[in-house]
């Protein structure tokens, strides 16, 4: 794996958060920016809208692909109209193992074969996986035929992956995969997708700190809590807040910590943030809300800014392709897990 850090020490002292030493930047540079190659809204007329997420980010001299959308054919067809060269790649980020998030791997795949791909660390994880094998409880009056392994199991337990040849790094934990590149490592508390794993990437550039989400099934208060810990300035947030469902009064109360509690500068929602949100956030934003629907190029310079007009919303055909695809039967499980816990029949 490329170079590794860990997290430094923070402080946590009256909701503020104190960065307790030097953290690593990584240079700036021109042309540096967010492509949108994968989401269900947009304006490009040569993109095919479709629900799940991809990016293509250049920044400090990397070409990263964040994740891969729901299709793999939709997502080359994208790619190649957005002149994505995928054989160029320095590394791909596959947040979480959702399907919507993923699909389009097995593309990348056939085009640059040998490219490393971080995904979360898992037991049994889709991603491939390891144990000891002393996970499992083990009964020694029992013959061997009865035991797992005779009797006699590895120390260490490998699983498959779904993608047999491909060269996954397995993250675990926070950590930084190049200089001023992190990968943040949360687990969702939530109810639906409690345990699930998920990465974010977090570049801390002379401007303050660019993040990448996926779905934050974590919580993005939690996530950005986190990659405050690399840079109290956040400069740019860009990707899916998971807030599709949320009521009013949780959306009013993120888009409330995001400009004033963590003082992020930009922002830049797409995916599984929700049309609610889009709307709480540009008026909170103002002219700092950039447009990210598909195909959009967000610029990460002096003036962050889109190849659309800045706080543009969706035209009406774009939040009808929108609301089409969040109205799937319960996407994200929040409606049965809702059930549940009010004791009703999912």
């Amino acid at each position: 794996m490329a170079t590794k850090g860990s997290l430094f020490a923070v402080a946590v002292l009256s909701g503020t958060i104190a960065v307790a030493t030097p953290v690593t930047k990584a240079s700036a540079e021109s042309g540096n920016q967010i492509t949108i190659i994968y989401d269900a809204f947009g304006t490009d007329p040569q993109m095919t809208k479709d629900w799940g997420f991809s990016a293509l980010v250049e920044i400090a001299g990397k070409r990263i692909l964040f994740d891969t959308g729901d299709n793999a054919g939709i997502f080359a067809a994208n790619a190649k109209a957005k002149g994505v060269d995928l054989s160029r790649l320095d590394f791909v980020v596959l947040s979480h193992r959702h399907s919507d998030h993923m699909a389009g791997l097995n593309h990348v795949l056939s085009v640059n074969p040998g490219v490393t791909i971080y995904a979360p660390k898992e037991g049994f994880g889709i991603y491939g996986s390891s144990l000891p094998s002393s996970f499992y409880r083990k009964d020694d009056s029992l013959p061997p035929e009865m035991r797992y392994y005779d009797g006699k199991p590895p120390e260490v337990m490998k699983f498959g992956s779904a993608w047999a040849n491909a060269h996954f790094e397995l993250i675990d934990q926070t950590t930084e995969i190049a200089p001023g590149i992190t990968l943040i490592a949360l687990v969702s508390e939530t109810p639906g997708t409690r345990e699930l794993k998920e990465l974010s990437l977090a570049v801390n550039t002379p401007d303050g700190l660019v993040l990448v989400v996926g779905c934050s099934h974590p919580g993005i208060e939690r996530i950005v809590e986190a990659a405050a810990a690399i840079n109290p300035k956040i400069r740019l947030i860009a990707g899916g807040f998971h807030l599709v469902v949320a009521p009013d009064d949780v959306v009013m109360k993120l888009a409330t910590a995001l400009k004033d509690r963590f003082k992020v500068e930009y922002i830049a929602p797409g995916h599984c943030t929700g049309e609610p949100t889009f709307a709480a956030l540009r008026k909170a934003f103002g002219d700092k809300y950039l447009y990210a629907g598909l195909g959009a190029s967000i610029s990460l310079g002096a003036n962050p800014g889109t190849n659309v007009r800045r706080g543009e919303g969706p035209a009406p055909e774009d939040l009808a392709t929108y609301r089409r695809f969040a109205a799937r039967e319960d996407p994200f499980g929040i409606a049965k897990s809702r059930s549940v816990r009010l004791g009703a029949d999912p």
